[in-house]
């Protein structure tokens, strides 16, 4: 039964005081009512595909938001409101063509500009990307998200000058949100510079996210009077990325380190395995706090210590911890529980790589393009163990020139 004008207005009435007051559960129901009775009514098309973007009903909200584009071209927001959806569901050409629709009606727009931007760089036509960036600043230049959308395009580039700059303008604006300031620390740390970056790195701990932290203060460096503790902030403490921090750096400080079961025989100092009484303890730290807690730089790092037991030697298997396939002629060891009886290691930064390292094995690490800021910016010796050399991931012919022997 077709509704009367009358009952058409009320229910748009209602639907748009419940949108008002946020109720857009309440409010979608009755826009799809009116959009049936008035299809070709652009307004009504755009008002239910804004109800559903706000339900997350992005799949739902496109096809009215096509017609309602369509129905209202001189419409900015109808664009823009198409183009938002249609990024989110991945349709990064199509979200370009309504940017440059509302570009068209809307030239000075710096939102629009910024939004191109996210759709060329989703597309990698990078230099288009960088061009919108631009103009989005030269219009408003302190809008933040173009600010950490140039930042990150930049130091994808390389250009870490031009992306530290955005990230400070951004901080200028912000200079408490650890977000920007974590991006920064590790800008500053990839490049080496840990005076400056350690102390942003930290922001990281103030960010929500599957971080482990004991029960304890905080340790900030200060003298106690009592047990520290010591320990992988990694969530699931059996992973790779938490027994290779324990391998790394568990060093120069007096304290107990919790960790893994998996590692717990083979340090020489004080370990308590997580979720046993923390009795004794008045603080704890995580171990990649270290650095800036203890003041390390990568010209004056603490002796990585012992292991309880030592480099066996007592085959001529190279450990080979990486998918890059080894050299023809090479006997090839992947057990991590071997590594001990290998007479040298070959692997990406996994735990056991740091554990040929540590114990004095001569061992190459493959790090990548944008690997661990703890390595440092170039390759070479490692200054954290001695008997190790960091290579860039995918150089084949260094790797080869090391293997031949």
């Amino acid at each position: 039964m077709a509704l009367s004008d009358l009952q058409i207005q009320t229910l748009a009435r209602d639907a748009v005081q419940r949108a008002a007051a946020g109720d857009f559960v309440g409010a979608e129901p009755l826009l799809a009512q009116v959009a049936e009775a008035r299809p070709n009514s652009g307004q009504a098309l755009h008002l239910l595909g804004q109800a559903r973007l706000k339900l997350g009903r992005f799949a739902e909200a496109r096809e009215p938001l096509e017609r309602a584009a369509k129905f209202l071209p001189k419409e900015v927001s109808a664009q823009v409101n198409l183009a938002g959806c249609l990024s989110i569901l991945g349709e990064h050409a199509a979200s370009l063509t309504a940017l440059e629709r509302a570009h068209r009606l809307k030239p000075g727009d710096a939102a629009i500009a910024h939004n191109k931007g996210r759709a060329f760089e989703a597309l990698g036509r990078l230099d288009e990307a960088e061009q919108a960036y631009n103009e989005a600043l030269s219009i408003d230049h302190r809008l933040m998200p173009t600010l950490s959308a140039r930042a990150n395009l930049l130091a994808t580039r390389g250009d870490w000058i031009g992306a530290l700059a955005d990230l400070e303008m951004a901080l200028t604006s912000r200079p408490n949100d650890p977000h920007l300031r974590l991006r920064r620390g590790n800008l500053l740390l990839r490049q080496g510079d840990w005076l400056r970056g350690l102390s942003d790195y930290e922001a990281r701990l103030e960010l929500p996210g599957e971080r482990y932290a004991p029960d304890l203060p905080r340790w900030q460096g200060e003298p106690l009077a009592g047990r520290l503790l010591i320990y992988p902030e990694q969530a699931d403490i059996e992973s790779d990325a938490a027994l290779r921090d324990t391998l790394m750096l568990a060093r120069g400080v007096e304290a107990t380190v919790q960790c893994s079961p998996r590692l717990a025989d083979w340090l020489d100092m004080p370990t308590i395995q997580r979720g046993a009484a923390l009795d004794g303890f008045v603080a704890a730290a995580p171990l990649r706090s270290l650095p800036y807690l203890l003041g390390w730089t990568l010209d004056a790092l603490p002796s990585p210590g012992a292991l309880r037991t030592t480099a066996q030697a007592a085959s001529t298997r190279v450990g080979w911890f990486t998918d890059y396939p080894p050299p023809a002629g090479i006997d090839i060891e992947r057990s991590p529980e071997q590594v001990p009886a290998c007479r040298m290691v070959v692997g990406e930064d996994v735990w056991p790589v740091h554990l040929a390292a540590r114990l004095g094995l001569p061992t190459i690490v493959l790090v990548p393009s944008g690997g661990d800021w703890l390595w440092g910016p170039q390759p070479g010796d490692s200054p954290w163990y001695q008997s190790a050399e960091v290579l860039p991931a995918g150089d084949a012919a260094a790797l080869a020139s090391r293997l031949a022997f």
